[in-house]
């Protein structure tokens, strides 16, 4: 079947059959995976713009020294909230909604293994980010920075209700990732189409995998060091006061060996998507397929192994800070060998160069960028000397806001099709890319000489005396234009959204199978489930055949797919309202969010699973 047959035919069938019930209520009650990543999307898209708003706030602050724009109790909320809301608010969400819409897909399921556990983790994160952020309402926002280093955090030293915030906020959103991962892991293991062996399955469902087995172990290190921290808080212990023989480098490893691993829960979605993007514009097969997936498991498996880095200014010792050394120098060679592979894809290739392929090559670039000076920490007496300035906040920006989040730009601009069956503005698009591109460049890159020439990070102004104002102007500036760029996206999403040309069923020419069915999908995914025999089916002509004649009928009887159901919302609202009620200090209150915790379990298990 010819793509322009296909698409007719696509066209032809989305007419008919089921059709999606509208409406606010039918939302809430959605079990349907791509409804979900939908509002996974959203919800972080909200919080993306709340964190660049508490960014511009702190880049004003610092455009000149000595400085009054802001508190320093307004700028320790400030940036320990814009570190909080883009680690667990944006990039970890806005990854998942790839994984709710495209991982299925990409398979060949009709869904995710545990629909209704799907929604529950969506509503838990809702929850557990409108709550931490509801702390600005009482005055009282997280600001102890996103790593909450003890002793600062014990009552001695934030005695209000701010790291309470924090805690219990963070406690609530790692629920929903712990969730989440055990979802994506069944499904991946058990509901592939028939064919799809392991090592057919495109990049960004493999690394959806791998990040997935890291939120299911690194989640519940951070969360240990949370319940550790609320019975320093709540009841008296002293696991990291020094005075009653608590030791807060405890905090250090528990939060690192967390937050390293964290680092790669970020990352490795964005090249997933970007290994599925270059061989798209490239009309190449991804170059030494086999070798970026071992790369994919391996920076996985050995990210638990270099968290200790991050703590080479503590005094661990010469054999501790050798070995994390070595680790840290080790952990380069996977993530190199995934450029090399990437440039050899696009060597030789036929290439095009839409906004997703701009995107996804300045990952590569600005991700090497980033990588490098990473690599400049892996030695112990480099780091001795940039821990705590500005070198490093340039670093982890370049590598999280230069690889993470263009990653998913990269995603959003190649998959928007598949989602809404509308085609972006490739001129605004463009737009978008070069603005991105000189405003994070012009924010970050100055930042390194900043941080070279004596600007401590975590400070709420300088002394004019250093000689940092020129460099803080730059970034500053680079900030606006950096948030310029993200107001393009907004037009470009609501404009493609109502005024955008229509999409075909595959209108990148791409080769996996998410591109073999209509766009939008029908809320079954496939009519049938279809076999697969290579990695791209679509790029040959008789499997193309074949898998289009399943996946664009239109079945005599629909496939019987889970009932929406309220009940995850309820569930998540009862394990939010236990967490909460713990900070009125009240023995007894948890129990009313534990009642109706209970409640609503009861009650989903009696509710019929299938319409």
């Amino acid at each position: 079947m010819t793509p322009t047959v296909a698409t007719e035919t696509a066209q032809a069938h989305s007419a008919h059959g089921h059709t999606e019930d509208k409406g606010l209520w039918s939302w809430m009650t959605t079990v349907d995976h791509k409804r979900i990543g939908i509002m996974y999307f959203l919800t972080s898209f909200f919080f993306f713009f709340v964190g660049g708003l508490e960014a511009m706030l702190i880049r004003i602050q610092l455009m000149k020294p000595e400085n009054a724009f802001i508190s320093a109790e307004t700028y320790s909320q400030m940036f320990t909230m814009h570190g909080t809301t883009m680690v667990f608010l944006v990039a970890m969400p806005m990854a998942v909604a790839f994984f709710n819409y495209i991982v299925p897909l990409q398979i060949g399921a009709r869904d995710v293994a545990f629909p209704r556990l799907n929604a529950l983790s969506f509503w838990i994160f809702l929850f557990g980010g409108l709550f931490i952020n509801s702390s600005f309402l009482f005055g009282a926002a997280p600001n102890t920075s996103w790593v909450g280093y003890a002793n600062l955090t014990s009552l001695q030293f934030t005695p209000g209700r701010n790291v309470e915030f924090w805690i219990i906020g963070l406690s609530i959103l790692g629920i929903s990732s712990i969730l989440g991962g055990v979802n994506f892991i069944t499904t991946i293991i058990n509901l592939r189409a028939p064919g799809m062996k392991l090592m057919r399955m495109p990049l960004f469902s493999w690394m959806t995998l791998v990040t997935s087995f890291l939120l299911v172990t690194a989640i519940p290190v951070i969360a240990v060091a949370l319940i550790l921290l609320a019975f320093d808080r709540f009841f008296g212990a002293n696991f990291y006061e020094v005075t009653a023989g608590g030791d807060p480098i405890l905090w250090q490893h528990l939060f690192w060996l967390f937050g390293h691993p964290e680092v790669y829960i970020l990352i490795l979605p964005s090249f997933g998507i970007i290994s599925d993007v270059i061989p798209t514009f490239s009309k190449k097969p991804l170059f030494g397929y086999p070798v970026v997936v071992y790369a994919g498991i391996l920076i996985g498996f050995i990210g638990w192994g270099v968290w200790s880095h991050h703590m080479f200014t503590v005094g661990l010792g010469p054999i501790a800070d050798s070995f994390f050394v070595a680790s840290t120098m080790i952990i380069a060679i996977p993530t190199g060998i995934k450029i090399f592979n990437w440039l050899a894809t696009m060597w030789g290739g036929a290439l095009r160069f839409p906004t997703a392929m701009l995107f996804a090559v300045g990952v590569v670039a600005i991700f090497t960028l980033g990588g490098l000076s990473g690599i400049m920490h892996a030695s112990a007496p480099v780091d001795l000397q940039q821990h705590d300035s500005y070198f490093v906040v340039a670093h982890f920006h370049y590598v999280l806001v230069g690889g993470a989040l263009m990653g998913l730009f990269s995603g959003l601009y190649f998959w928007f099709p598949k989602v809404t069956g509308k085609m972006m503005s490739e001129t605004l698009g463009k737009w978008h890319f070069w603005t991105t591109m000189i405003g994070f460049n012009l924010t970050f890159f100055p930042m390194h000489f900043s941080g070279l020439f004596g600007m401590p990070r975590r400070t709420w102004t300088y002394q004019a005396e250093l000689n940092l104002e020129t460099w803080n102007q730059l970034s500053t500036v680079g900030a606006f234009i950096f948030g310029i760029s993200s107001l393009l996206l907004i037009w470009n999403l609501f404009r493609s959204l109502k005024k955008g040309e229509k999409a075909a069923a595959n209108p990148w020419e791409a080769g996996t199978l998410e591109w073999a069915i209509p766009s939008p999908p029908h809320h079954y995914n496939f009519p049938e489930l279809p076999e697969v025999r290579s990695r791209e089916p679509l790029w040959d002509e008789a499997e193309r055949a074949e898998v289009e004649a399943v996946t664009l009928a239109h079945p005599e009887e629909e496939p019987v797919m889970p009932s929406p159901s309220f009940w995850p919302m309820v569930l998540a609202f009862g394990i939010t309202l236990t967490w909460v009620l713990i900070m009125t200090g009240i023995w007894w209150m948890p129990l009313v969010g534990l009642g109706v915790t209970a409640f609503a379990i009861f009650s989903w298990a009696f509710q019929p699973a299938f319409r």
